[in-house]
C-alpha cells in the first residue's frame, strides 16, 4: 500500500494538517490576525458615530495582499474577505520562510 501526500493528509485533522503547512509562527500569526478581526469589528459595530478607524488595524497587520480591498466594492464583508486573504497569503510566505530556514543549506 502506498500512500501519497493527499492519502496521509486525510488522516489527520484540520489543525494538525494547518500546522504542518504553515507551521507553528504561521498560525500564531493567524491568531492575531483573527483576534484583531474581532476586535476591529466589535469596536466598529459599537461605535454609533460611524467614525470608527478600528479597521485599519487588521489590514495593516495583513498587508500588503489585504491591500486588494482598494478595489472590492464598499462592504464590510469584502473587508473580512480581504483581512481573510491577506492573513491566509501571509500565513503561507511565513510558513514557507521558517520551513527554509529550518532546512538551512540542504535540499528537500
Amino acid at each position: 500500500m502506498t500512500g501519497t501526500d493527499s492519502d496521509t493528509d486525510s488522516g489527520r485533522s484540520v489543525p494538525r494538517r494547518l500546522r504542518d503547512h504553515v507551521g507553528v509562527v504561521g498560525l500564531a500569526y493567524l491568531g492575531v490576525c483573527a483576534v484583531l478581526l474581532v476586535w476591529a469589528l466589535v469596536v466598529t459595530i459599537s461605535d454609533s458615530s460611524d467614525e470608527s478607524m478600528a479597521g485599519v488595524i487588521p489590514l495593516l497587520a495583513t498587508a500588503p495582499a489585504s491591500l486588494v480591498l482598494l478595489v472590492l466594492p464598499d462592504n464590510i464583508v469584502m473587508a473580512v474577505i480581504a483581512v481573510a486573504l491577506g492573513a491566509a497569503v501571509n500565513a503561507a510566505i511565513i510558513g514557507w520562510c521558517t520551513r527554509a530556514l529550518r532546512r538551512g543549506g540542504r535540499p528537500d
